[in-house]
């Protein structure tokens, strides 16, 4: 292929500064009033009220237009297949939520319905999530403990857990974290809060969930080693129950080893078959519904309850629950978690609609996928669910067996449906054992996101630290803490990247238009006499002081010290010309007689003395003749910034050092015009549209160009 040829241009016209070029191009004064948008926005007509119920109803816009033919076959085969994975999940991140496992069935019918009718990304399988049921488990044992449920049991001398009124109130306190997480959803939703996804970063998100992946493996141990551990809470409580964990290992149950030991082997080896046979098989073998089902069969035929102590999920009833209002007077109790609930699952949901929806090429409405999961955990809420979101794995299976729209997920709910009303009381006999391995082995992704450090310090060594400080505060606080405290770290870290900005003096690459730092390039030439100077970050109070002492460093002029000795002459220069008029005023008194007719000696004094000071007043040879501030990185200014800029050209043209602005942006010369730079002294005539035109400002001389200038001003490329 034959290279592009190069194409050189020759620009010749006079230099603009910005009043020139605002009368050039004829700025715009137009401004729309604030009472004109509100109008605007109130405005109803028959095709603003269709769009809007389209967009906040989506399955009215899409489910007229869907092709039987296309899609049909794909969203059945895939609504079935993760239909049966919704089963074992469901039950198992039940036990995470500290709640009977028919709960987690419940979750992943209600939710998954609401979500079909109000969300906007087509292969995300929404339900139970195992962070998010960490989170929710997290308060339910905080605010019912088995220790509020102990009973004396007068057969054995012994106090026993009354599990039925635990339970009971546990589902209780779930329902109103959940239906309170949901109306904070929706109200950031309704309010356009979208981007408030935009401060959980890619690490911030990956390091979170592998931290909360911690905290669900170490909730889980009791049911692997059949052990029953104290219930911690608050700062380092992982720390505690890992602890108490090793001390009662001693105590393990070993028929609930095995059961926990024999189901993560299997579930690894045949997930590792899937891997293997991915591309040969329509359909991956549905490892866990395998499992429960084998482990079901096996319990109920061995009686392994009966005989080896194994703890199972004993009675599952059939049905469905009738709708109940959440306990309103426990919501002052878990508002702090319902927020922490919102953003979290709100999070991962929108992080995966997106990447899908970049893939299929359509958009996820972020403000309308916060109304869809508000009303599904709503909603689930009254339905005694627990909170919900997207599920990685589901969502993949979703996507490879061939569903291509939210059809799939409303037919896996209906195989819940199926399976509440019919199918779940088999499963009674199912070992707890077997659905901790199940959590273990669904994990394993999301430890995968170890291998993300040594990627991030390759790459970005800042997103790596922001990666490991999540991860840190995660599993030392409990998730909802371990967010607010991330986040918080993650905004520290832009703004001290804010405050620590590289500065830099910029040279003309040679014949060229064109600026470059000098320390990062060879060809690169200062302009004589021209200081350019310019900072990697915007310029606001946090750094202001910074701006004024990097610029004194770069441009080597100790600004304090020669205002002070300016002033110092100043002062000298004046008690001079004081003392020479109190003299000149006492000969004159003196021989006024004899100097009536000559000249006067004293004006002829006074005129030296002025001379003496024009002479002063001129700049120090080694000066720059000019200083630009180059702010194209400048996206705003506060008035301490604005401040700035005004003391710097003050100060630096007190010592005869002219200073001038460029590259700035129309938001900057707004903030500057309300910020009262401007003044009759000070116009527009010291901003400049580009680099060049302030170069070749500085270098005119007021009186005359040479003829070097008037070559700079026809530059050849």
């Amino acid at each position: 292929m034959e290279e592009r040829r190069r194409v050189g241009y020759c620009v010749h016209r006079e230099v603009l500064d910005e009043g020139k070029v605002d009368q050039l191009a004829e700025k715009s004064d137009v401004r729309v009033p604030f009472s004109e948008k509100i109008r605007e926005s109130l405005r109803c007509s028959v095709p603003r009220l269709k769009s809007c119920m389209l967009s906040s109803v989506p399955v009215l816009s899409w489910l007229p237009r869907y092709s039987l033919r296309d899609n049909a076959i794909g969203d059945l085969i895939s609504g079935i297949s993760v239909g049966i994975m919704h089963l074992p999940q469901g039950m198992a991140y039940a036990l995470l939520a500290a709640v009977p496992p028919v709960f987690g069935l419940y979750s992943s019918f209600y939710p998954i319905l609401i979500y079909f009718i109000f969300g906007s990304s087509k292969h995300i399988s929404v339900g139970t999530y195992a962070v998010m049921s960490v989170m929710i488990g997290g308060v339910t044992e905080r605010l019912a403990p088995d220790s509020n449920f102990m009973m004396y049991v007068n057969a054995t001398n012994q106090s026993m857990v009354d599990v039925l009124a635990r339970d009971t109130e546990r589902v209780k306190v779930a329902a109103a974290v959940t239906f309170l997480s949901g109306l904070f959803q929706m109200l950031l939703g309704l309010v356009q809060f979208g981007f408030v996804v935009t401060y959980l970063s890619e690490p911030l998100v990956r390091g979170y969930t592998t931290g909360a992946a911690i905290h669900v493996i170490v909730s889980q141990l009791k049911y692997t080693f059949g052990i029953s551990p104290k219930r911690h809470s608050g700062p380092f409580a992982l720390i505690f129950t890992v602890i108490e964990v090793c001390y009662l290992v001693p105590e393990t149950n070993i028929g609930t080893l095995v059961v926990s030991l024999v189901s993560i082997i299997g579930l690894i080896m045949v997930k590792e078959l899937n891997t293997y046979l991915g591309k040969k098989l329509p359909v991956p073998i549905p490892v866990e519904l395998l499992g429960i089902i084998i482990a079901t069969v096996i319990s109920w035929q061995v009686n392994l309850e009966g005989k080896y102590g194994v703890e199972v999920v004993g009675e599952i009833p059939s049905g469905l629950q009738p709708p109940v209002m959440p306990t309103a007077s426990l919501f002052g109790q878990v508002i702090g978690d319902a927020f922490a609930l919102s953003v979290v699952g709100y999070g991962i949901a929108i992080s995966l609609g997106r990447i899908f929806a970049l893939k299929y090429g359509y958009k996820v409405d972020s403000n309308q996928e916060l109304i869809a999961l508000g009303l599904s955990n709503s909603i689930g809420g009254v339905f005694q669910c627990f909170a919900i979101s997207c599920s990685m794995s589901r969502t993949m299976v979703q996507e490879s067996t061939g569903g291509k729209t939210q059809v799939a997920s409303a037919l896996s709910a209906m195989v819940i449906l199926v399976i509440m009303l019919w199918i779940g009381a088999l499963f009674e006999e199912l070992p707890k054992a077997v659905l901790a391995a199940i959590i273990y082995v669904n994990l394993h992704g999301m430890m995968k996101q170890f291998m993300d450090i040594p990627t991030l310090w390759k790459s970005n060594k800042v997103d790596m630290l922001v990666w490991v400080a999540t991860l840190i505060l995660t599993v030392l606080f409990n998730p909802d803490i371990g967010l607010a405290a991330s986040i918080a770290f993650s905004m520290l870290t832009v703004i001290f990247r804010t405050q620590l900005p590289k500065y830099s003096l910029l040279g003309q690459v040679p014949e060229t238009d064109i600026y470059r730092p000098v320390e990062d390039y060879n060809q690169v030439n200062e302009i004589p006499g021209v200081v350019i100077f310019r900072s990697s970050a915007t310029l606001y109070f946090a750094n202001a002081e910074m701006y004024q002492d990097a610029l004194a460093e770069k441009s080597g002029i100790d600004i304090t010290k020669l205002i002070s000795q300016k002033k110092k002459a100043e002062a000298k220069r004046l008690r001079k010309e004081k003392k020479e008029a109190r003299k000149a005023k006492k000969d004159a008194k003196k021989n006024a007689q004899e100097w009536e007719g000559e000249p006067d000696s004293s004006e002829n004094e006074v005129e030296k003395g002025v001379a003496t000071v024009e002479e002063g007043s001129k700049p120090v040879s080694t000066l720059p003749r000019a200083i630009i501030l180059e702010l194209s990185p400048v996206n705003f200014l506060d008035t301490v910034g604005v401040k700035t800029l005004r003391n710097i050209q003050r100060d630096y043209g007190a010592i005869g050092v002219e200073v001038v602005l460029c590259g700035c942006q129309t938001c900057v010369i707004e903030n500057l015009e309300s910020g009262g730079f401007f003044s009759e002294k000070v116009s527009k005539a010291c901003l400049f549209s580009s680099i060049h035109d302030a170069v070749l400002h500085c270098q005119t001389d007021r009186a005359t160009i040479n003829k070097d200038d008037e070559e700079m001003q026809a530059t050849h490329f």
